[in-house]
């Protein structure tokens, strides 16, 4: 442990004074120095590998040595961690890591761009280096082609382990008050003309209220997707699949038809006059409290409400609202938010490279997959016949993660959500049995870019979207009318729409063309 504890804890400190500074929060380091092993080995020896580890500390399952996953972890790899976590922010204690080269052999790294960039420096492994003694990644690959391609780097390289089943977490949907719409006989809509005169009827029953709400202000490009979506068209540069071309959503005919909808709810006090920059508290301060009665949010936002308000008000009943569609003849979709950027990746440095690879294999079996996501049999599930179920104790999902570690940083690659989905209320399971019937038949591109790539989606990208950004904004609150359109779509063009999407074609062709072997 010397060299990894001698260099981070001073690191880490640093971190803690910066942020103390900024007025951050964050947990003490903690450490877990469990295990003194020479290699993976037969686990019936006892013997095993301790490997250094860097990993995301959750304030609201804050990690802990004690958790039972370590000990799980162990009894079936023969491998300890010894666990570092950042008192700041991880992005900067990770840069300091980096910067120091005397890295632990794992680190959690929370996006895709973030392990590109430092192996691209020589700092991460190239996993498919390491293809041949990791047969279960290897079929995990071939199961789940799309996720292995979204996790290789713009040259084909992969420096963070991909994963599958935890981003369900990230789900968004459309959600609305089923007890008032009961209560008022408004049909549940189905289109945005629906919706609109749903919202009417509910201003005209509670005139203090803005039917509609969103916190636009937190959550920006999550609600531009939200919106778009269900007009056909993209929030920015998008995958048209039919045509198979990249497109520029903010320019077209069905975005303008989007854009005029929510200039009609804005004049007629259908969402808050400040909804652009709603924040999360405001929002759900007017959910709670009967101010408004549609949104849009992460799925698990059902349960966050009822179970808070059904306390005080046990008719308080927030339920699925199947996405409208916004054109004629349109789709009823959910934007495709569920998935994870964040994973872990293995340190060039390492002395326990092939040991490493190894202890990662096992995550993607179906033994490992089990483990991650459901614990122990007769600890922490039971089966019957076929079907495994938490026990009785286990019926919270925070409460099961800060009691077991399960599905914690570090502890997962590959799960099965259904873990998650039994502890679940009976509303929020059907919602997520509903939502999958209104996923887009294919998850939008993800491609990585190389660091010329990178310059231009943050430098002319940055400047297209603040246009795209600051023209909603006026078009919705009337200080430009929509008569201008064209002239808009023609300034936005002048910033370099067409660079941007070559930019986003020519990353997608590559990565297209990357065959999943190893080397």
């Amino acid at each position: 442990m010397g060299k990894w504890k001698s260099v981070i804890l001073p690191l880490l400190i640093a971190v803690t004074m910066v942020a103390g500074c900024s007025g951050g929060k964050g947990a003490d380091p903690q450490t877990d120095t469990k295990g003194n092993g020479t290699g993976i080995t037969d686990n019936s020896t006892g013997a095993g590998k301790t490997f250094t580890a860097l990993l995301d500390n959750n304030a609201t399952f804050p990690y802990s040595k004690s958790w039972p996953i370590w000990s799980w972890l162990k009894e079936k790899t023969g491998v300890t961690l010894e666990v570092q976590t950042p008192s700041g922010k991880l992005d900067e204690s990770l840069n300091l890591a980096i910067a120091s080269k005397a890295l632990p052999d794992l680190m959690y790294m929370p996006n895709r761009k973030d392990s590109n960039k430092f192996g691209q420096q020589g700092a991460l492994v190239d996993l498919m280096e390491y293809m041949d003694s990791m047969p279960n990644l290897k079929a995990w690959m071939k199961q789940y082609p799309e996720e292995a391609k979204a996790a290789l780097s713009a040259d084909g390289k992969m420096y963070m382990f991909p994963n599958q089943g935890f981003g369900e977490t990230n789900r968004m949907i459309w959600m609305y008050r089923k007890d008032v719409f009961d209560k008022e006989g408004i049909q549940v809509p189905t289109t945005y003309e629906e919706l609109h005169a749903a919202l009417k009827k509910l201003k005209e029953k509670y005139p203090d209220s803005y039917p509609l709400s969103i916190r636009y202000g937190q959550i920006p490009d999550e609600m531009n997707a939200n919106m778009t979506v269900n007009y056909g068209t993209g929030e920015g540069a998008y995958y048209d699949f039919d045509q198979k071309e990249w497109l520029y959503g903010p320019t077209e005919d069905n975005y303008k038809a989007m854009v005029g909808m929510w200039k009609s709810f804005y004049d007629e006090g259908l969402v808050p006059p400040d909804f652009l920059s709603l924040q999360t508290k405001q929002w759900q301060d007017m959910v709670s409290t009967g101010k408004s009665f549609v949104t849009i949010d992460y799925i698990s936002r059902i349960d966050f409400f009822n179970n808070a308000m059904q306390q005080e008000n046990p008719e308080f009943n927030m339920q699925f609202l199947a996405p409208p569609a916004g054109i004629s003849g349109g789709k009823q979709l959910n934007p495709y938010f569920h998935y994870m950027e964040g994973g872990l990746t293995v340190a060039s440095t390492s002395k326990n490279i092939d040991d490493v690879m190894k202890y990662m294999d096992f995550f993607y079996s179906e033994e490992g997959r089990t483990l991650s996501s459901w614990g122990v049999e007769g600890e922490t599930f039971i089966k019957e016949g076929d079907t495994i179920k938490f026990k009785p104790e286990y019926n919270d999902v925070i409460e099961m993660r800060k009691q077991t570690g399960l599905q914690t940083s570090g502890t997962y690659t590959w799960i099965d959500f259904n873990a998650h989905l039994s502890l679940f209320s009976d509303d929020l399971k059907h919602a997520y049995e509903e939502a999958v019937k209104y996923d887009p038949p294919a998850m939008q591109p993800r491609p990585a870019f190389k660091e010329v790539e990178n310059e231009v989606i943050s430098i002319t990208g940055q400047a297209i979207k603040k246009h795209r950004d600051e023209s909603f904004a006026k078009f919705v609150t009337g200080s430009r009318s929509l008569a201008d359109w064209e002239k808009y779509v023609e300034e936005i063009n002048n910033l370099g729409v067409d660079k941007l999407l070559n930019t986003y074609k020519e990353a997608y062709d590559r990565v297209q063309n990357v065959q999943l072997s190893a080397k």
